[in-house]
């Protein structure tokens, strides 16, 4: 077993399937030695988690839409690269949250996500982030992520 594989483990975390695209484009993009993955929707338990933060869900469904999001990051990274244990750093996070107008507690629902990504990854889970929220998500989806992570030569 790899040494983020064990982790998972330890950590009790079974990576869902990783979900394929909605539309025209691919779910990754490995340029040099950079991967670039498209936006992910929280899915659980192969249900996508849906509604508006502070209109018909809370802070709390919020941050664990975005740790579906996360989960789904690492499927869609294992899936690329064979193994997690590929992952040199997780770069950037850009989590996007479908939120009322009222609402500001984005960077707390990304959060989600990114204790996620340091949780499996250590000290290389930490990243840049930016987290916006928005009137409208692809099919209704709380949260969505898309990410960048540096990939060890391999």
């Amino acid at each position: 077993m790899t040494d983020i594989a064990s982790r998972l483990t330890e950590l009790g975390i079974a990576l869902p399937e990783p979900a394929a695209p909605v539309a025209a484009y691919v779910p990754t993009v490995l340029a040099g030695n950079l991967l670039h993955i498209s936006g992910q929707v929280s899915f659980e338990g192969g249900q996508l988690l849906t509604g508006r933060l502070g209109e018909d869900r809370d802070l709390d469904y919020g941050v664990r839409a975005a740790r579906a999001c996360g989960l789904m990051l690492l499927a869609q990274m294992n899936k690329a690269l064979g193994s997690l244990d590929r992952v040199e750093r997780v770069v950037k996070l850009g989590v996007f949250v479908n939120s009322a107008g009222a609402f500001t507690d984005q960077p707390k629902v990304a959060n989600g996500a990114s204790e996620l990504m340091e949780q499996v990854f250590g000290e290389a889970g930490r990243h840049a982030r930016s987290a916006v929220g928005v009137p409208v998500l692809p099919l209704g989806a709380a949260v969505e992520i898309d990410a960048i992570v540096a990939v060890k030569a391999g």
